[in-house]
């Protein structure tokens, strides 16, 4: 949940300048009180930073692990493309594959890639 979310906060706030609560329920497609509560596990945790009626900010730690899934999570894209899987389905996959896969193994697919010259 913590890699999603900062990743999605990341991306909100390059595409729009600021992320709220509401940016989050609509792109997960869930409630705000699903989010406000996850929302406090990352500010707990020392992901995010934010206060009533206020955007979500990430932490130093935040932007590090949303950069960080942000990497894996191309990787995983590229290797799928690699295969000749569609792009879509390439997306999509990659949004669960990116939370299993070890770092041998990403670094096996990141070989692999860059060996495709993709």
């Amino acid at each position: 949940m913590a890699e999603d979310y900062v990743e999605a906060i990341a991306g909100i706030i390059a595409d729009r300048g600021s992320c709220r609560v509401a940016d989050l329920a609509q792109h997960f497609g869930v409630s705000h009180v699903t989010v406000s509560r996850n929302v406090g596990r990352l500010v707990r945790d020392g992901y995010v930073l934010t206060e009533p009626y206020k955007p979500v900010r990430l932490t130093p730690t935040g932007r590090k692990l949303a950069e960080s899934s942000r990497d894996r999570h191309e990787v995983v894209v590229r290797f799928l493309l690699a295969l000749g899987l569609d792009p879509t389905t390439a997306e999509i996959d990659a949004e669960g594959i990116e939370h299993h896969v070890s770092p041998k193994t990403l670094r096996v697919f990141a070989d692999f890639v860059r060996k495709q010259g993709s």
